[in-house]
């Protein structure tokens, strides 16, 4: 919807650190210090993303220094103690990396970052190529929207395109980036479909929805059968 943060590019960190397969165990300690990050996109040669380096993925080299040695002398986990003999960001580096288009949606960078469990996400273009990063922090700066700049865009986006010129009806409240919905409208069969976009705004926490359909008449003869009632002479 116009103006809002919907896509990865909105939210994303645009200026990114990266290392090339050569790089040393020592400089990526010291480029993570540097800039305070725990993890690292790693690129080939054409500048596309192939792996990722974590802390994780560093400390293995002090976790398995001397080799983890079972009950009976097995080596425990053969691929992390392999990792601790490794000493540039490609051995290091976990692989494929999990990326995240550009152009995806919130959404979906959110539901990849929860099935991947990982705490922020390569950006690329549609060559493959770094974009930038985004993070946990960078999907959560949508629910710092205004509850006014939300209220305006339910009302513009979702009422009146949905209603048209019975929009008046339908009064549309935000507090705390909840949004309520009331009034009365014609078309009860949209109601279930206005919620569910007013959900979708970005910066939306909850929708209570209160819209109702037109008052019904009341019935001065109940007695009378309805073809009779609505028969005129």
């Amino acid at each position: 919807m116009n103006g809002t943060p919907a896509l990865v590019t909105d939210v994303m960190t645009h200026r990114v650190v990266a290392l090339r397969a050569g790089a040393t165990f020592k400089d990526i300690v010291k480029v993570m210090r540097e800039w305070q990050v725990s993890a690292l996109p790693v690129l080939d040669d054409a500048g596309r993303v192939v792996g990722v380096v974590s802390e994780g993925d560093l400390l293995a080299k002090e976790e398995y220094r001397g080799g983890d040695i079972g009950r009976y002398g097995e080596v425990r986990y053969p691929a992390e103690v392999r990792k601790a003999d490794a000493v540039t960001a490609g051995e290091l580096m976990t692989a494929p990396a999990v990326t995240v288009a550009a152009d995806a949606t919130l959404a979906h960078a959110a539901r990849l970052m929860a099935r991947t469990r990982v705490k922020r996400l390569p950006v690329v273009g549609r060559d493959g190529t770094l974009r930038g990063i985004v993070s946990r922090s960078d999907l959560l700066k949508v629910f710092l929207r205004d509850d006014e700049e939300i209220a305006e865009e339910v009302g513009r986006e979702v009422v009146v395109r949905l209603f048209g010129p019975r929009a008046a009806t339908v009064r549309v409240e935000v507090r705390d980036g909840v949004v309520t919905l009331a009034g009365r409208v014609r078309e009860t069969a949209l109601v279930p479909v206005a919620a569910r976009l007013a959900r979708a705004v970005a910066g939306v926490v909850d929708v209570h929805c209160a819209l109702a359909g037109p008052p019904r008449r009341p019935n001065l003869d109940p007695d009378l059968p309805e073809a009779d009632r609505v028969r005129t002479p």
